[in-house]
């Protein structure tokens, strides 16, 4: 009677993991696919993939999140560690690109995301821990939340992004022959 009774409880406790989980992804739905349309951008793989994988990975670690840090933070933690793991990947095994038809109405929109991508594609070019501190400062986040995502001070995390935007300002500077 009691192995019934305890498989009805995992039942339950698992369906309400199943409700909280649902509840995390609709509270962080913006974040996480900014995340992942940031790292996908020039990359082989869609942003709809990459969103697959980032919620298979908060999925996996949803059980072992311990609130020693905002859900926010936490969520924005796996989700880009999952898509560093997806460049490391495509750096390892490169792919070759397929050839895809181009409408007129998707060049206007690919013009007016220029310099976004532009951005994008700098920050990709940036050390990785680097490229992670100025997204997190691009997301919104303080310098306190990116301290404590990164493990570092808040010094530490002023002064890196202090440089980072130096460095991102010289090398967009360089690549369009202009002085901003």
């Amino acid at each position: 009677m009691e192995s019934s009774e305890s498989y009805g409880a995992n039942i339950n406790k698992a369906k309400a993991s199943q409700a909280d989980f649902n509840a995390l992804v609709l509270r962080h739905k913006a974040m996480l696919w900014h995340i992942c349309s940031d790292y996908s951008i020039g990359k082989t793989w869609k942003t709809e993939d990459c969103m697959q994988e980032v919620l298979i990975s908060l999925w996996r670690s949803f059980g072992d999140f311990e609130g020693r840090s905002s859900e926010k933070t936490w969520v924005w933690r796996v989700a880009t560690n999952t898509m560093l793991m997806l460049r490391r990947k495509d750096i390892r095994s490169p792919q070759t690109e397929s050839i895809e038809m181009v409408s007129v109405d998707d060049k206007i929109d690919e013009q007016s995301n220029d310099s976004y991508q532009q951005l994008q594609q700098l920050i990709d070019t940036l050390p990785e821990e680097n490229g992670t501190i100025i997204r997190a400062f691009l997301d919104g986040f303080s310098y306190k939340e990116i301290a404590d995502m990164t493990g570092s001070s808040v010094g530490a995390v002023a002064m890196r992004i202090a440089r980072t935007k130096r460095k991102l300002k010289q090398m967009y500077e360089k690549e369009n022959n202009t002085s901003l």
